[in-house]
């Protein structure tokens, strides 16, 4: 059986960023950028004043207080004509142009206007209260770096840089088809033997919040032909995830039917619990001899095909999006349970995450662990990983957790 480290390896360097498309500022939020994006014009494209107050130049007002000369007013969007002489003083308001010859400004408050002279009891050096040209950034800075997903805040830096259109990724188009002649959709009367199929709302609500467009190929039974006619709506799609018919019996026919050449299959068991049987390779989807499509075969079970998509689909779907690897040490937190000795299989436990007294993160496994409840994955803050041999592990002690994020 493959270790799981491996087997995202394998998956992440099998694919590759989807092709970009270029999207209005209003389209662009949270969609992960291509490649990087520049600035194209200095900002603020001149000295302007932080401040409500008068414009002045600093020599004039070495000395206080200093009685000057008022020669003008303006405002931002306007300009003053003409240069600042000495002894003058120009008012002025928040975002508005520095008069030349100017170089600080003057709170006012900190002054007396009379009809043609403004007396200035307060000042400061030079450059006080000016903001001068490029303060933020300059013409060409690349301020926003590809791979990125783009927040609020990086599109209104985008609009300031004076960026209408973004190059960011397209949605990677995500087939998700279940398999099993045991499932009914939800809202349906599952027969006698049967039972709801939860697996794809919960893989598809969570592609679609990570960015991917998933398309629902529905529940295909049984049946060679069927597998294969359902399977074929994959076609042109970036990922086949399938749910269920991973293993080897009699009736898992995921591998057989969609992956029956030796050379498309890569793996189809992980040293892990729950989830070992994940596969991955390339199905052959629509009429022989097939359009080539990756494929991530998930168990049939809901809790591991929840927690195997968290695992290796989020990877998978960071490539296609062209973000930057996450792979690395794991974040820690206290254990609030005692735990046994671990087997061989890596381990992921779902757990809750609370914050102790003294502000460190507690992670409690459930002391169920059945890959078919979901009510405690729903009640789950994170998972507890368990690496294969772990010895005993005592309440307090620090272990690795997987935390529930964006939308899981």
């Amino acid at each position: 059986m493959l270790p799981v480290a491996e087997a995202r390896q394998r998956i992440v360097a099998a694919l590759a960023p989807v092709t970009a498309e270029f999207l209005p500022l209003a389209s662009a939020h949270d969609r992960v950028l291509a490649e990087a994006v520049a600035a194209r014009r200095t900002q603020p494209p001149f000295a302007v004043s932080a401040m409500d107050g008068w414009a002045v130049r600093a020599a004039d007002i070495a000395r206080l207080p200093a009685r000057l000369t008022q020669v003008g007013e303006v405002a931002a969007g306007a300009a003053h004509a003409g240069t600042l002489a000495a002894g003058e003083a120009v008012r002025i308001f928040t975002g508005a142009p520095l008069p030349d010859g100017a170089d600080t400004v003057v709170l006012q408050e900190d002054c007396e206007a009379g009809d043609s002279i403004v007396e200035v009891r307060d000042g400061g050096p030079q450059g006080r209260w000016v903001r001068p040209a490029g303060l933020d950034f300059a013409e060409g800075e690349a301020l926003l770096p590809a791979g990125r997903r783009l927040s609020a805040r990086d599109i209104a830096l985008a609009a300031a840089m004076n960026q209408a259109w973004l190059p960011v990724r397209r949605r990677p188009r995500i087939a998700v088809l279940a398999t099993g002649d045991e499932l009914v959709r939800p809202g349906e009367t599952p027969g006698p033997n049967q039972i709801v199929a939860s697996n794809s709302y919960g893989i598809m609500a969570w592609a679609a919040r990570f960015g991917a467009t998933p398309v629902d190929l529905g529940i295909a039974p049984d049946d060679v032909h069927a597998l294969a006619g359902c399977a074929a709506g994959a076609a042109g799609c970036d990922l086949l995830v399938t749910l269920g018919g991973a293993s080897v019996g009699e009736h898992d026919l995921v591998q057989r039917v969609l992956a029956a050449d030796g050379r498309d299959l890569d793996f189809w068991r992980i040293a892990m619990r729950p989830g070992k049987p994940l596969m991955f390779g390339t199905a052959r989807v629509g009429p022989a001899p097939g359009s080539p499509v990756p494929l991530l075969g998930l168990p049939g079970n809901p809790v591991s095909a929840m927690v195997c998509a968290m695992l290796f689909l989020r990877p998978a779907l960071e490539r296609l999006l062209g973000l930057p690897d996450r792979e690395g040490p794991l974040e820690t937190a206290r254990l609030g349970a005692d735990l046994p000795a671990n087997d061989r299989r890596e381990d992921f436990l779902r757990a809750r995450l609370e914050t102790a007294a003294d502000g460190e993160r507690v992670a409690t496994p459930f002391g169920k662990q059945d890959s078919s409840m979901l009510r405690l994955l729903a009640e789950s803050e994170c998972l507890v990983r368990r690496p294969p041999h772990a010895p005993a592990a005592a309440t307090g002690s620090q272990v690795e957790i997987v935390r529930f994020d964006y939308g899981f």
